[in-house]
């Protein structure tokens, strides 16, 4: 069993800033969530395949013209901007966690890809790209010979 000091002032500062954090969360935004919201960008999950890699990019609200693609110095790029519907000036909001803006997300591209059979689908807000391998960088399966 230990031995541990009790100071009645510690204890009671503990408390002090509990209510504080308390009172705090519930009364005022907290800056994590704020800034959490601020910024759109888009998440991206990528397969490899034997002979391809796969890109899906989810991009809810947005279609096929707000979405730009460039391919340059082995950099796929993947930009454009999610666009307010409409402004709604009668209705006063409480709280807003959609996110509206310009976005791009780069990726580095392999040597080993074909960059210029890289296609595109934008399909139910979700953008699908695939990118072919190049040939001589497919692996290839060795006979092993048994003597």
């Amino acid at each position: 069993m230990s031995i541990v000091k009790w100071s009645p002032r510690g204890s009671w500062m503990d408390v002090r800033n509990e209510f504080d954090r308390l009172f705090d969360s519930v009364f005022s935004p907290r800056f994590e969530e704020e800034t959490s919201l601020s910024a759109f960008s888009p998440a991206v999950d990528i397969i490899e395949e034997e002979k391809a890699y796969q890109l899906h990019v989810e991009l809810p609200g947005l279609n096929k013209d707000d979405i730009k693609l460039n391919v340059k110095d082995n950099y796929l790029s993947i930009s454009g901007e999610k666009k307010r519907e409409s402004k709604i000036e009668e209705k006063n909001y409480q709280r807003t966690e959609r996110v509206f803006g310009s976005f791009q997300r780069n990726f580095r591209l392999s040597d080993a890809v074909e960059t210029d059979k890289i296609e595109a689908e934008f399909k139910d807000g979700v953008l699908n790209i695939f990118i072919p391998k190049k040939k001589e960088s497919l692996a290839k399966q060795i006979e092993v010979k048994v003597k």
